[in-house]
């Protein structure tokens, strides 16, 4: 009954929004099926994460406080053993880096930890060489093609650049006025976005001057509440509108191309999702928070 009435009052906030699995912006998502437990029969739990890199896929599985490794084979999720260092108590998002180590961000401790590839502990990334003495409370975090870190403080109000190990290398400002970040993304480009989700505006960073500047206009008529940005080798822009339970495709310069998924709990539709993987061979992971699972998508071009 609970969760009927909250369904309840998400629908009638998005009765605006546009729905369904139509192609948008050249691109559909067309679901195969979805996973909810590890290999011994666990149910996952409220995840929030999820991670690929080639065959590997691994999951946050918040609710449950660890991380789930799975393999991708003849179309469908081997495996499912489960990763729980001692470490880490809220996994959130997770990333591989080039390395293929395991970049966690521990909703609890608000830190970047780091796993290998077999999930063994081998350190925090805490920054090192900060230029205040105020410890970072880091609420989401990305790598970029050189395995730097950015990291998204809330202490103050900034992203951090660290190398692989953690060593400072600058600090970038939050777009004047904006309290929030939820996430942000660097394309292969290196450019830097942000996500806003109260003002439901995604910001770019002008290299030359280093300030964050709102690239998207009216676009909380496609967006309720986006809480995640990744982008692709094309450099387009995905924002996963957690609230609104859909995916919004974007420009490289903010410019709307398209929405995609619906609310719902039958398969194919998302409730409150918060992490995407795409692996680039036409496959798509959701990390599905409201439904307690995974789904896994065609990637239609």
């Amino acid at each position: 009954m609970k969760k009927t009435i909250s369904a309840f009052f998400v629908l009638a906030a998005l009765l605006a929004l546009p729905t369904g699995h139509a192609v948008a912006g050249g691109m559909g998502f067309a679901p195969k099926f979805s996973i909810y437990a590890d290999s011994a029969g666990v149910d996952i739990k409220a995840p929030e994460g999820v991670a690929c890199r080639g065959d590997i896929v691994v999951v946050a599985d918040s609710g449950n406080g660890r991380l789930l490794k799975f393999a991708y084979e003849n179309g469908l999720l081997a495996g499912g053993a489960e990763i729980k260092p001692a470490q880490l108590g809220y996994p959130v998002h997770v990333q591989f880096d080039s390395k293929g180590d395991i970049l966690v961000l521990d909703g609890r401790a608000r830190r970047v930890v780091r796993l290998g590839p077999d999930g063994a502990f081998k350190g925090n990334v805490d920054p090192q060489g900060l230029p205040t003495d105020v410890a970072p409370a880091v609420v989401g975090f990305k790598t970029d093609q050189a395995d730097n870190i950015f990291m998204l403080d809330m202490t103050t109000r900034s992203v951090i650049e660290t190398d692989p190990a953690g060593k400072f290398i600058k600090k970038m400002d939050y777009p004047a006025g904006v309290q929030f970040i939820s996430d942000l993304c660097i394309d292969q480009g290196g450019n830097v976005y942000l996500v806003d989700p109260v003002g439901s505006t995604v910001y770019a960073q002008d290299k030359a001057t280093g300030v964050f500047a709102a690239i998207t206009k009216d676009i909380k008529t496609y967006m309720n509440f986006p809480m995640y940005i990744t982008s692709d080798d094309r450099g387009a822009l995905y924002v996963m509108d957690q609230h609104g339970s859909g995916l919004v495709l974007l420009g490289s310069d903010g410019s709307f191309q398209g929405r995609l998924l619906s609310m719902g709990w039958s398969e194919g539709l998302v409730y409150y999702p918060s992490q995407i993987c795409m692996d680039g061979k036409g496959t798509a992971y959701i990390a599905d928070r409201g439904n307690n699972r995974i789904g896994v998508f065609s990637v239609i071009k």
